[in-house]
């Protein structure tokens, strides 16, 4: 595990090393750099496995071939038995040297054999051409930008700006794809400029000139209607395999624990497969309405492991900045403050760690999936406009109480989870635009008011339903599901997920592991009817049913809860003078991007609907925050991360 970072077309060996120091978070156990004409190489260090010799960037036999890598290769010992059958001379036990051979071998076509998450940037100095590799589903992140005929590659963004010249400007576009979903899905960042390489896709650049291709890419298929107990048989298989093969380590390892059945199921597997007890981290928070820690300690008795707990103190929140700082970009997931928390805690005792992260997008686990299936069923009425109209009307005036059980959490979302409710049976007939009426923190409605007159001019051709309605084309009532769960393993899986696992772990120079998504079990899921992962309103049926005689009943049974952060409390409780204060008139109108009228508006409203409208508060700070550290401030080799510099 490391960080990468790389130069093209020009050469600056001090900027390679800044790049390289402004991530030693990400390998503070080794760095190295490779220079030639045109070209430079750097890399960070977490050692993991052949701690002494993986040294990078590594080369193959005759120095033509160099690499910098980012991540692990699972079937590397497999892969490396085919090389030197072939003739190839290794000179390190790194599966690093193998992707060198693999690349000298079968070229471009090299990552179709490899196994695992990585971030993966080759020189080819007889080609004279530099080839970027993100794998399938955006384990490790990987950034680049080509600026007045100079290209620069990084792990994190951080990296890249440390090349002055290049200009710190805010993408219009990303900023309002972080106000509807809070994040910015890729290729977007929020520096205009600087792109994410997606999931799946390779990168030449090749004398000044950038092509993209992809590779991968995760496909649906027609389900051959094969009985229950094969897809239970073969999911288990499965997913005993990919537990296993992240076992190899040479480093102690942990799980994070949160008491639900995905990273229940990592548990269990890993007892099963350890000698010792396996080691679990929890966080909690102290409000009963959402604490998991009861459950956690279910499967950490039953299993027998190490367990550690955190309870989360409101007055951490201090550290959003930190946060923001090793995110790059805003990501205004409350839940990041916790894993950051309980990363530190981790590397106490462990430096890999698997998580349970996946299980929704693979096996159907979220809310909105059978909110939007079962409110499917009355297509035929709801997309009648008069009945919808009614339908919506009804929704305003009935108790909060009875709407709960079709949509969860509308009582603690309060008045404005009630008027979404309303809008998303009006918009039912347009799938894309009902879907963002339920994940969206702020929708189109919202956006417009919240919005400055120059940012609505601004954006007149933003239009994020149309974005994602290319997701639902030709989409039927049996392929629906399928729909709903390749936008959110393409958009939100990378950009939100996967994207806080990897940046808060590495924050404290931990590697996180996903069996969930092993590339077996996600082509595997595809294959899996859509009746056997959502079943009446119970989600992950099929994950339950496989692994219901090994977890306890409790844990199987228990509804889908959301990891909650109760953001609402801290806001009422500790932050809403902040907040008043970083959003005076004079701030805002300074911005520019919004109207003070409106922030205002909700912060004098935030008692009749907390949850809904802490979201969107915690949106904003996030942004304002990170405008603050990276666009603001004039030296990001020492950034203010204090509030108290920021406010």
């Amino acid at each position: 595990m490391c960080g990468i970072c790389g130069i093209a077309g020009f050469e600056d060996k001090r900027l390679l090393k800044d790049m390289c120091n402004i991530i030693q978070h990400r390998g503070p156990n080794d760095s190295g750099i490779f220079l030639d004409k045109n070209i430079g190489l750097g890399n960070r260090r977490l050692s993991i496995i052949d701690i002494a010799g993986g040294h990078q960037p590594i080369h193959n036999e005759n120095n033509s071939i160099w690499i910098t890598y980012n991540g692990e290769i699972y079937n590397f010992l497999k892969l490396r038995q085919v090389l030197e059958n072939k003739g190839h001379k290794f000179y390190t036990s790194s599966d690093t040297e193998v992707i060198v051979h693999l690349y000298e071998e079968f070229g471009k076509k090299f990552v179709n054999k490899l196994r695992g998450m990585f971030a993966i940037a080759i020189w080819d100095s007889k080609k004279q051409q530099l080839l970027l590799v993100r794998d399938r589903l955006g384990k490790k992140p990987l950034y680049y930008t080509s600026f007045d005929g100079k290209f620069l590659f990084a792990s994190e963004i951080k990296s890249i700006l440390q090349f002055e010249e290049l200009p710190r400007e805010l993408d219009y576009k990303a900023l309002d794809y972080f106000i509807t979903f809070r994040y910015v899905p890729g290729p977007h960042t929020m520096f205009k400029g600087i792109k994410k390489l997606q999931p799946g896709h390779i990168l030449v650049y090749h004398k000044g000139e950038v092509k993209i291709e992809k590779y991968w890419d995760m496909k649906f298929k027609d389900s051959d209607k094969k009985p229950e107990e094969y897809y239970v048989k073969h999911l288990f298989e499965l997913l005993k395999e990919a537990v296993k093969v992240r076992l190899i380590s040479e480093v102690p390892l942990g799980t994070y624990l949160s008491g639900g059945p995905d990273s229940s199921s990592v548990v269990a597997i890993m007892s099963e497969l350890m000698e010792e007890p396996v080691k679990t981290f929890t966080v909690g928070f102290g409000d009963k309405r959402f604490d998991e820690l009861k459950y956690a300690k279910i499967v950490a008795d039953k299993f027998g492991t190490d367990h550690h707990e955190f309870i989360v103190d409101p007055k951490r929140v201090e550290l959003l900045p930190k946060v923001i700082w090793y995110f790059d970009e805003p990501i205004a997931d409350p839940a990041a403050i916790p894993t950051y928390l309980i990363s530190e805690l981790a590397k106490k005792y462990a430096t890999v760690i698997l998580t349970g992260e996946g299980g929704d997008e693979m096996f159907a686990g979220y809310e909105q999936y059978k909110i939007i299936l079962k409110t499917r069923q009355y297509n035929w009425l709801l997309t009648r406009k008069t009945m919808s109209e009614t339908i919506s009307r009804f929704i305003k005036i009935v108790p909060k109480r009875l709407f709960n059980s079709i949509f969860p959490y509308t009582s603690a979302l309060g008045d404005k989870g009630l008027e979404r409710a309303a809008r998303y049976v009006r918009s039912f007939g347009n799938i894309a635009k009902a879907y963002l009426e339920i994940v969206s923190i702020f929708d189109q409605i919202e956006k417009t008011k919240l919005y400055s007159d120059s940012f609505n001019e601004q954006g007149k051709t933003f239009d994020v339903t149309k974005d994602i309605s290319t997701f639902f084309q030709n989409t039927t009532k049996e392929t629906l599901l399928n729909s709903l769960l390749l936008l959110e393993t393409k958009i939100q899986l990378p950009d939100n997920l996967l994207m806080k696992v990897d940046k808060m772990t590495m924050a404290y120079s931990i590697e996180a592991r996903t069996p969930l998504l092993d590339e077996a079990i996600v082509e595997f899921s595809s294959t899996i009817p859509p009746a056997l992962k959502v079943k009446g309103m119970s989600g992950k049926y099929i994950l339950r049913k496989t692994m219901a005689k090994i977890i306890p009943r409790t844990i199987i049974e228990r509804k889908k809860q959301r990891f909650f952060v109760p953001i609402d409390l801290w806001f009422e409780e500790d932050f809403g003078d902040l907040v008043k204060q970083i959003f005076s008139e004079k701030n805002v109108k300074k911005r520019g991007y919004f109207k003070y009228s409106h922030i205002s508006h909700i912060i004098e409203n935030f008692q009749k609907s907390k949850l809904f409208y802490s979201r969107q508060l915690w949106n904003l700070l996030t942004f304002e925050l990170w405008h603050r550290i990276f666009i603001d401030n004039t030296d990001l080799k020492k950034p203010k991360l204090s509030l108290d510099q920021l406010v």
